[in-house]
């Protein structure tokens, strides 16, 4: 049992003591991550020195015999906090990045890392129960024994050692992301010197990615195989991310992608409700798909869906969260959707940020620098004056969806967007988000513009640029309590599809293309 015992306190320790250090040099991340889950921006640079420091004192404590018992306690204390804190934003559908181990290792919080937080609390609470009159040998005991002229000289191998341990595991980590980026480039190459990638029609340009990622979803209503009418509405019902697969008669691709659709219908039925849009007859529908044992098809019209969603060609897909949101943008050809169904499955409601299809996706972070917030991240500060000088704080604004808006009274596009967005204002729509609007300008070109919202200037536009917004106009949307919900529309359709208005997009009949 004694061993037992030193085994586990040794575990914890190692744990801590590498999670500690990483953080120690990763202290920017390390903040990032705090504000990610919710902490105010003024606490996060405290607590990002004092939560690695307690980690280290606490795996310190864990070696001697005569605090290790104090040491596991501060570790499950460490590792309830963790996991309460976890808990709560995956239970909220949030899933902000975990930098536990700095730079060593960061990704989306999920159940996995409640279990590997739960495995480690059940081996502190062994040490806590089992040691509680003896929590085991001391692990460093025998340094007694040394003489003391060369007590020294042991304690620094010591630590070199396990200092090379830490540089040893950066490394490995830094030569796995340049493999991935090495082969990234190769990808990029090959499709920049038109290896397996011939464009074969003029028409055939890069397609558009859709709509904003947590704008609204279009509503719909089509008629299925059998006559019956389907909804939006009635697909989200169930609590379970819905993905659309927009197929045609004429596709030979989506013919080829069948296969695939009827084994994810079969393997995550109970994960993901997936719906196919097509056109054409339900006679000629049931004789392409009805091979897909139990499939909904919803058959539009022309394309008018596909155009609402802004799905140029077929097949394509996109995920829409149990919300009502979009949780993706678009998606083409067969290995684009199965990377698509694989993040569905694997995190139902969460937003499927890279890019699919070879290019930046909106709101995606650069290789290099921390980049703008993504969804689920808390917003950049906004302190700025309005038209009658007063200093307006958006976090004033929390309680409520609020569609922040980057403008310029200069900017043509912008000129036009001023009449929808007006009429939106004065007749929003049901659950519609309250109108801030950053411009640039002056304040008798903004107080033309007529809008009843607050506007406030921003003549360098570094708020926009912290938000990620390049352009004018562009929006992004908060929630009431002040994240991040969507990526960054641009241009006057992904602005009013982030108010909730949505256009029909592109000209009925003209057909999807296949990818």
């Amino acid at each position: 049992m004694d061993a037992a015992l030193l085994c586990a306190r040794l575990v914890l320790a190692g744990v801590l003591a590498v999670a500690g250090t990483a953080k120690l040099l990763d202290r920017t991340g390390g903040r990032e991550t705090l504000v990610g889950f919710g902490l105010p921006p003024q606490l996060a640079t405290p607590l990002g020195w004092a939560l690695p420091v307690a980690e280290l004192m606490v795996a310190a404590s864990l070696v001697p015999q005569a605090s290790a018992w104090w040491g596991a306690l501060g570790a499950l204390g460490l590792l309830l906090g963790f996991t309460a804190v976890i808990a709560r934003s995956l239970v909220r559908g949030e899933r902000p990045d975990c930098r536990c181990f700095g730079q060593l290792h960061a990704a989306p919080v999920g159940w996995s890392t409640l279990l590997r937080n739960g495995i480690l609390g059940v081996v502190a609470a062994f040490v806590l129960g089992v040691g509680w009159s003896d929590p085991g040998p001391s692990a460093v005991g025998w340094v007694a024994v040394v003489p003391p002229h060369e007590r020294p000289a042991v304690v620094l191998g010591l630590l070199a050692v396990v200092l090379l341990a830490v540089v040893i595991g950066i490394l490995a980590r830094v030569l796995v992301t340049q493999a991935r980026l090495l082969s990234s480039l190769d990808a990029i190459e090959s499709r920049l010197d038109g290896v397996g990638a011939q464009v074969e029609r003029p028409e055939a340009a890069p397609p558009d990615q859709g709509l904003p990622v947590g704008a609204p979803a279009p509503a719909f209503v089509l008629p299925d195989l059998d006559g019956e009418t389907r909804s939006l509405a009635s697909l989200v019902v169930h609590g379970r991310p819905v993905l659309l697969l927009f197929v045609a008669l004429d596709c030979h691709p989506c013919t080829a992608l069948t296969p695939k659709i009827a084994g994810w219908q079969r393997e995550h039925a109970d994960t993901v409700t997936m719906i196919l849009v097509s056109n054409g007859s339900a006679d000629e529908n049931r004789a392409k798909f009805g091979g897909l044992s139990g499939a909904t098809v919803l058959l539009q019209v022309l394309n008018e869906v596909a155009d609402a969603y802004a799905a140029q060609w077929t097949p394509a897909a996109v995920l829409i969260g149990p919300t009502g949101r979009l949780a993706s943008s678009v998606s083409y050809g067969d290995v684009a959707i199965s990377a698509l169904v694989a993040h569905a499955t694997a995190s139902p409601g969460a937003p499927f940020l890279p890019s699919a299809n070879g290019r930046a996706g909106r709101g995606s972070l650069p290789i290099v620098g921390n980049g703008p917030p993504r969804p689920g991240q808390a917003a950049p500060l906004v302190a700025l004056p309005d038209l009658e000088g007063r200093t307006v704080d958006l976090r004033d604004y929390r309680g409520r969806d609020t569609l922040v808006v980057f403008w310029s009274p200069s900017c043509p596009a912008c000129q036009q967007l001023a009449e929808d967005l007006r009429r939106w204002e004065a007749e929003p729509p049901r659950g519609a988000p309250r109108l801030f609007v950053i411009s640039s300008g002056s304040v008798e070109a903004n107080r033309e513009l007529g809008f009843r919202s607050t506007i406030v200037l921003d003549e360098s536009f570094k708020v926009a640029e912290a938000f990620g917004a390049n352009g004018t106009p562009s929006a992004v949307l908060v929630d009431p309590g002040g994240r991040i919900i969507s990526t960054v529309g641009i241009g006057a359709r992904d602005v009013l599809a982030l108010a909730g208005v949505v256009p029909t997009v592109g000209s009925p009949g003209t057909g999807s293309k296949s990818a």
